[in-house]
C-alpha cells in the first residue's frame, strides 16, 4: 500500500529558504514510492514558538487529525519543535491518529520501535540546544548592561562644587558653572552641612 505523505518544512528567518529541505524531501519520496497529499511550511517562525503562531504546524495537526495523511516527513528533529514537552506531544497526537513520523537527516523513522526510541533522545537535545542558546543570549545580554543609575560623580569635580559653595556661590550659579544637577550640588551642601 503506498503511503500517503505530507512535508512540513520550516525556517526560523525570513532571509532562510525551505527550498532545500524540499527538494531532498521530494527525492525521499519519490525513492520510497510515497505519495505526496500535502506540503506545510513556516517561513521565519521559530521552532520554539506554539501551535497557534505556526500556521503551517496548526494545519499539519489538522490534516494528522482528519486522518489524511499516513506519514509525516520534515528535514529534522528541530524543524519541528525545540521543546522536549511540545515534541513529545507531537509524536503521541499523530500516533493516536496512526501517522508516522520520517525525519530526513536523522534517517528516522517511527513506523518501527528502534525509530520512536531515537525520536525519543534526539527530542532531548533538541531541548538541550534551545535551552544552550537562550542560556548564551541571556549571558550577553547581562554582560552588556550598564549598571542602574548615573555614573558616580568624580572626586575633583566634587572638591570644586565644595569651593565654590564655601566661596558663596549659590547652589544654581555652582551647577550652571560646573555643568552638573542642582541636585548633585543641593547634596553636597547637604553633607557639607552636616
Amino acid at each position: 500500500m503506498t503511503k500517503r505523505v505530507c512535508f512540513y518544512t520550516r525556517v526560523s528567518t525570513d532571509s532562510q529558504t525551505t527550498e532545500n529541505q524540499h527538494r531532498e524531501l521530494v527525492a525521499v519520496a519519490e525513492r520510497n514510492g510515497w505519495e505526496i497529499v500535502a506540503e506545510f511550511t513556516d517561513q521565519g517562525i521559530s521552532g520554539a514558538k506554539s501551535r497557534d503562531q505556526r500556521p503551517g504546524y496548526d494545519a499539519l495537526m489538522k490534516a494528522v487529525a482528519r486522518r489524511e495523511i499516513d506519514l509525516v516527513a520534515t528535514w529534522a528533529v528541530d524543524r519541528l519543535g525545540r521543546s522536549l514537552q511540545n515534541l513529545v506531544s507531537f509524536l503521541t497526537e499523530i500516533n493516536a491518529k496512526s501517522v508516522d513520523l520520517y525525519l530526513h537527516q536523522q534517517a528516522l523513522d517511527t513506523s518501527t520501535p528502534s525509530g520512536r526510541a531515537m525520536f525519543g533522545m534526539l527530542s532531548v537535545f533538541a531541548d538541550f540546544e534551545r535551552e544552550m542558546i537562550r542560556s548564551r543570549i541571556m549571558a550577553g545580554l547581562a554582560r552588556s548592561q550598564k549598571k542602574p543609575g548615573r555614573p558616580a560623580l568624580d572626586i575633583a569635580k566634587a572638591d570644586r562644587i565644595r569651593r565654590e559653595l564655601s566661596r558663596g556661590t549659590s547652589i544654581n550659579a555652582t551647577a550652571r558653572m560646573l555643568k552638573v544637577g542642582v541636585a548633585t550640588v543641593h547634596r553636597i551642601k547637604h553633607k557639607m552641612a552636616a
